[in-house]
């Protein structure tokens, strides 16, 4: 269906002819796109959510109240919307209006469609989660629902396309990697400060965005912190941006607020071991880090990557470690085939390579497969380097650590904040 070049224009004809006039459709020119359904959406109010701001009413959305239009429904052109565009300045001004640069763009057409419909989804997802995440909640139920409409919004096929990476629901001093397995029974508090850091992925295309969701307002600075971190993040992003430049201009957005907690006040610093990263298809981690301290890292960012410009702030230490049971986990991306003794483990690697690749996933999801019994098994696999465990990752016990994330795209004429909402 994604095979339609960049002609984003909605059809004229009758909604009869839609799927008839599909096939035609490549002359240019604005005729003949499928009709497309529109829906009056009123403006979702946000205000349980700190620093969540509401969606606006639209009487123009693809999406209807009940949200279970497929996104590839909604946009049958592939005209799927742009993230927030923001251009770059300096050296690099001339590529707003580059000749050379547009055309190498449009060869990246089918690239870019894949992630914004990915991102799309993310969106309504995300709007669809904040109506209903409320203290009193199980975490289980919390994500469960988050992962069903996930698939549901982007007709989840295998590998093709579907979730990018377990639903993240880190609590308080957990900064990240946290996901309730099964028979945890944790639930959400009006004191919590919960990460929520979900992905979806389309052909590959990962886009990887997170909020921090809480309820109580005494709260505010801490979540004002790493939404400033990230902003901050992604205005200093660009080609041929320095990564410990980056980092230092991420630090001082963060280290700028304070938060009086119980009578003192505490400084707020980034959690100077935790990095945004490069993404790569089907690989969210793809090789290049980016600090959200100062530092002497000279690495640049080049023309045509993605990104992840994640930070995390806190009043603890700024500095987590591994701890708590683990739930995330994921195929090393170049991992050499190993003979396998274990017959368990052949089935369970299989498994694991049949829906999720070099994806990340969690226990939740292994049992939801089938593989109920697969603790031993995955033991074995980690034993013999073939899955990489990623335990949750603490503060000290008793801070609190607020996240926020972007996917943004170099593309060679400006940079586009793909997940970037009403919402953050």
């Amino acid at each position: 269906d994604d095979e339609d070049g960049d002609e984003g224009e909605e059809g004229e004809g009758e909604a009869g002819a839609g799927k008839k006039k599909k096939k035609k459709k490549k002359k240019g020119g604005g005729g003949g796109g499928a009709v497309v359904k529109t829906f009056k959406l009123p403006e979702q109010d946000n205000s349980p959510l700190l620093l969540i701001a509401n969606w606006k009413a639209r009487d123009d959305h693809r999406q209807c109240a009940e949200f279970n239009i497929p996104i590839g429904e909604q946009y049958p052109d592939a005209d799927y919307p742009l993230g927030e565009i923001q251009e770059y300045v300096g050296d690099n001004a001339f590529r707003t209006t580059s000749a050379e640069k547009r055309e190498l763009e449009r060869l990246h057409t089918y690239d870019y469609e894949k992630i914004r419909k990915a991102a799309e989804c993310h969106r309504q997802t995300r709007r669809y989660v904040q109506s209903y995440m409320r203290p009193g909640m199980t975490m289980t139920d919390v994500v469960q629902r988050l992962e069903k409409k996930t698939h549901e919004l982007i007709s989840a096929n295998g590998l093709e396309c579907g979730w990018g990476f377990p639903t993240g629901c880190s609590l308080n001093w957990v900064a990240a990697h946290w996901t309730p397995n099964y028979g945890d029974n944790t639930v959400l508090q009006y004191d919590d400060v919960c990460k929520l850091d979900f992905g979806v992925q389309v052909g590959g295309r990962i886009v990887d965005c997170a909020f921090t969701v809480a309820f109580n307002p005494k709260y505010d600075a801490i979540i004002q912190a790493s939404k400033s971190g990230t902003n901050a993040g992604i205005k200093a992003a660009g080609i041929d941006a320095r990564m410990g430049e980056i980092g230092g201009d991420i630090q001082e957005a963060i280290e700028s607020y304070e938060i009086e907690l119980n009578g003192k006040t505490l400084p707020i610093k980034p959690v100077r071991n935790l990095n945004g990263h490069s993404i790569g298809p089907y690989q969210i981690h793809g090789g290049k880090s980016v600090p959200i301290v100062k530092g002497p890292e000279s690495e640049k960012m080049e023309e045509g990557e993605f990104y992840a410009i994640e930070t995390f702030a806190s009043c603890g230490k700024g500095y987590i470690v591994e701890d708590l049971e683990c739930s995330h986990y994921m195929k090393v991306f170049d991992a050499p085939h190993t003979p396998l003794r274990v017959k368990s483990s052949k089935a369970l690697l299989h498994c694991i390579e049949q829906n999720f690749g070099t994806l990340a996933f969690c226990r939740r999801w292994l049992d939801d497969l089938g593989q109920t019994r697969h603790l031993m098994a995955l033991k074995n696999l980690v034993d013999n380097d073939l899955v990489q465990p990623y335990p949750p990752l603490c503060d000290v016990k008793g801070s609190y650590v607020t996240q926020m994330e972007h996917t943004i795209l170099l593309r060679p004429t400006c940079k586009e904040v793909i997940s970037r909402g009403d919402d953050f």
